[in-house]
């Protein structure tokens, strides 16, 4: 059918009913470009009166009712279609053709924003009519109830009256009830929601909040639909207050009321101070304000800020005085003591024993030691002389192991022999049986007594002819070792490392003393061990040689070593096989450390990695603060040193180990004296570096490359910057190398030796500037040529030279004692009766430190 029936049409089929009506908008952008927008209009629902009949659908209402009915919802403006676009004119270029279509967009945006604004405008005037035309009939309903009020208890009496008369009459009520018509209901206004608007109460706002009476008959089926109108309200669904909101809004309320409010108890806390904290930072940790705290400390006569620091004391006297509890603690709880962390006896197991050898260079300890082990160690080490600490670990005859270290016999390898005394369990003594004792001999046996270990004395060189062993004995009285063959507890031992005579005595007696000394360690435990010697490989990064005291050492361990932390990459023995673990006193190279330690340094395996970081972190914070911390000074000294013209030699060292740096930075300091002394600018391990020429050129020193050379372009930094480098092999060829360098850098030493004194008795004029001072020769004799110097009243006026000697008008190369002359002095006319004149020469030797 066509629409105009479908109007016309009064009852529709039964059927549901939408409310939301959807259509399309198309948006039309510059560019020519295009959107459609789906839009819902949602149909308005029409409120009648109470007691009315529902009004009629706008369809099926062609005539007006009698009541006015409300106004049917304006259907929405159709949306307007875009105007046709203009024809291009003949002849168009791109950029003008873009340049039309922006403005005819231009144009088309505004046209569809004016009709946008009238449709708003027209809407807005029909909701003001609507909103009219109920408050009327709001108006007259309640006019029309308060009249039927007023009407209904006068008419109420009369049916009462009449009822008991018409008692017989029942037919006629029905007719008449039905004749009357029916009451109207009640018409009860719904109060419009007014926003919040503030209300002072005792200088300050509160929000009150009017909300009209719940309807109970409300529909909430669709209230959480979206429609056009809620999503343009901008106050619908915005975020509703949480409770601790609430909570504190109704506690502000409560103040401002002067309520009674309830004291906040005082809260303990635990405040941990360090040793040095600054006032904010205890204000936090205390949960009080910075001001109180600032407060007390002015009331204790202390005049500090939030952000200046304060000790550990005075930072506990504020904690007491709030109400809380200290915690102190120290920097030093980070780092990792394990002094006192004993093992319980009974997860103790024998461990092999630890044996280091000691004695004079060249006595025949690392020969003695190759032929235990089976190797040729010395064959290896330039010129025969051990620079390091070799560690290894032999099985013997009877299936048991033991660890020996090897140690240097040069006098610069003090600390590393007092090293491989401190972490051993029995010591060695080598003496070669044709030299005797010698320096470093007794060096280590005053080791040996100070780290309190037992000793066996090896008599080496058993094979030659000049072999004296009772001689040795004898010397060894001097030093309180009374060995066994003397009726004392010491056991010596005849040996030969050429022949291999007495090794078999050796063992065994090193086995007797270990079973005495019943070595026992804790194998199920993290690790500790002892960095014997480290270095910079090339190709595998710091290396370190340990000495595992207890605990098991496993690959993959975190560990901290000195101020370096590290990972365990790879365990190696001194075979070069490479191990999963390695158990008490074995030694062992390990790799994965973040640097090169120093020799003597602890390793402890920790946790994870970030225990290891934080603990290393700290000892380089305590490392630097001892490098750079200043050497109390007095005026003495301050003087003394700004007074002072030594001579400073600078040097660059660079080695193969770190026990070997160390050596030789010892070696050298000790060269120093009061006229010159060396300053080491920068030593460490590993290749020479460009880094190194770099500082060696700035400051003109040379670079003492000790088994190393310098990488590629380091000789080529070497080549430029023409930097001298000193290579060496064997220690005490680098020191005297060194102290020649040392007493060139001095010169010649200069010695004076007096030869005569004479007085002045007269002085004489010598031509038109010089002076003649006549001469009475008191000591020795005068000499031509020589040096002399003029004192007067014992302070020396000029230091000169004889230019002229004269006896009698001649001249003459020399005057003796008791006889007179006369002098004409270089570059000085100062001279007056009375005066001395004192002569010497000066002779010129090397010199030597």
């Amino acid at each position: 059918m066509s629409d105009d029936n479908d109007n016309q049409r009064v009852r529709k089929p039964l059927g549901l009913r939408r409310s939301v009506d959807a259509g399309e908008v198309k948006q039309t952008f510059s560019h020519g470009r295009t959107n459609k927008v789906v839009v819902e209009v949602k149909r308005r629902r029409v409120l009648g009166k109470p007691g009315e009949a529902a009004p009629p659908p706008v369809e099926a209402a062609p005539a007006p009712a009698p009541a006015p009915a409300p106004a049917p919802t304006p259907a929405p403006a159709p949306t307007p279609a875009p105007k046709p676009a203009r024809p291009a004119p003949a002849g168009e270029t791109p950029q003008e053709r873009v340049k039309r279509l922006q403005l005819e967009a231009e144009e088309e945006r505004l046209r569809l924003a004016e009709e946008a604004r009238k449709r708003e405008e027209a809407e807005a005037r029909e909701r003001e009519e609507e909103e009219r035309r109920r408050a009327e009939e709001n108006r007259r309903a309640e006019e029309e109830s308060e009249r039927q009020r007023a009407a209904a208890p006068a008419a109420a009496p009369a049916p009462e009256a009449e009822a008991p008369a018409a008692g017989g009459e029942d037919a006629a009520a029905p007719s008449a009830k039905a004749d009357a018509a029916p009451a109207a209901r009640r018409f009860t206004p719904v109060e419009r929601p007014e926003p919040k608007r503030p209300v002072e109460i005792k200088g300050k706002k509160k929000e009150e909040k009017r909300t009209a009476p719940a309807d109970e008959g409300k529909d909430n089926r669709r209230s959480g639909k979206l429609t056009v109108t809620r999503a343009l309200n901008e106050d619908e669904g915005r975020r509703a207050r949480s409770l601790a909101a609430l909570k504190r809004a109704r506690e502000k309320e409560r103040r401002g009321q002067g309520g009674p409010s309830k004291p906040r108890e005082k809260q303990v806390r635990d405040v941990v101070v360090p040793e040095a904290i600054t006032v904010s930072e205890l204000a936090n940790r205390m949960a009080e304000k910075g001001a109180d705290l600032v407060k007390a400390l002015f009331n204790m006569g202390m005049m500090v800020t939030v952000n200046q620091t304060i000790d550990q004391d005075t930072a506990e006297l504020l904690v007491e005085e709030f109400g809380h509890n200290i915690q102190r603690v120290s920097e030093s709880d980070v780092d990792i003591d394990t002094s006192e962390d004993t093992d319980p006896e009974e997860t103790l197991r024998p461990r092999p024993p630890v044996v280091t050898i000691m004695g004079h260079v060249d006595h025949g300890k690392t020969s003695l030691l190759d032929a235990l082990r089976g190797t040729d160690v010395v064959k290896g080490e330039a010129g025969g002389i051990t620079q390091h600490i070799g560690a290894y670990q032999i099985t013997t005859k009877d299936k048991s192991k033991i660890t020996f270290l090897d140690t240097p016999g040069h006098a610069a390898f003090t600390e590393m022999r007092m090293r491989g005394a401190n972490v051993t369990d029995i010591v060695i003594l080598v003496v070669a049986g044709d030299d005797g004792l010698m320096p470093q001999t007794i060096e280590a046996i005053n080791h040996t007594k100070a780290a309190g270990v037992p000793m066996i004395v090896a008599i080496t060189k058993s094979d030659k002819a000049e072999f004296n062993p009772q001689k040795i004995r004898e010397r060894l009285l001097e030093h309180e070792i009374v060995v066994e063959a003397m009726s004392g507890d010491v056991q010596d031992v005849e040996v030969s490392a050429k022949t291999g005579a007495g090794l078999d005595k050796l063992i065994e007696a090193i086995g007797l003393q270990a079973e005495l000394l019943e070595l026992k360690a804790r194998p199920d435990r993290d690790a500790e061990a002892t960095v014997i010697e480290a270095q910079l490989d090339k190709g595998r990064g710091p290396v370190a040689t340990v000495l595992v005291t207890r605990g098991t050492l496993k690959r993959g361990d975190n560990f901290v070593v000195g101020t370096q932390s590290g990972r365990v990459r790879a365990i190696v023995d001194d075979k070069g096989q490479q191990l999963k673990e390695a158990g008490p006193s074995m030694p062992v190279e390990v790799l994965g450390l973040g640097g090169v330690p120093s020799a003597g340094d602890h390793l402890t395996v920790v946790e994870n990695e970030q225990r290891a970081r934080e603990v290393a972190k700290y000892r380089q914070e305590k490392a630097t603060e001892k490098r750079t911390a200043l050497a109390p000074t007095n005026f003495d000294t301050m003087f003394a040193g700004l007074a002072s013209n030594v001579i400073e030699y600078p040097v660059v060292v660079k080695a193969d180990v770190q026990g070997s740096v160390e050596a030789i930075v010892n070696a050298l300091h000790n060269l120093s004296n009061d006229e010159i002394k060396v300053r080491v600018l920068n030593a460490g391990v590993g290749a020479i570096t460009e880094s190194d020429v770099l500082l060696a050129a700035a400051s003109k020193a040379p670079i003492i490359g000790f088994n190393v050379r310098p990488n590629a372009k380091a000789r080529d930094l070497v080549k430029r910057d023409n930097v001298r480098m000193m290579y060496y092999d064997v220690i005490y060829h680098l020191t005297d190398a060194v102290a020649k360098e040392m007493a060139g850098e001095l010169g010649p030493e200069r010695i004076e030796t007096v030869v005569g004194r004479a007085e002045v008795k007269q002085v004489f004029p010598a031509g038109k500037k010089d002076k003649a001072a006549g001469l009475l020769v008191l000591e020795g004799a005068i000499r031509k040529g020589l040096f002399a110097r003029l004192t007067r009243a014992d302070v020396i006026v000029s230091a000169t030279k004889i230019a002229s000697l004269r006896r009698f008008k001649d001249d003459v190369d020399e005057v003796r004692a008791g006889l007179e002359c006369g002098v004409v002095l270089e570059d000085t006319n100062d001279i007056k009766p009375g005066d001395m004149l004192e002569v010497f020469s000066v002779e010129e030797r090397e010199r030597t430190l």
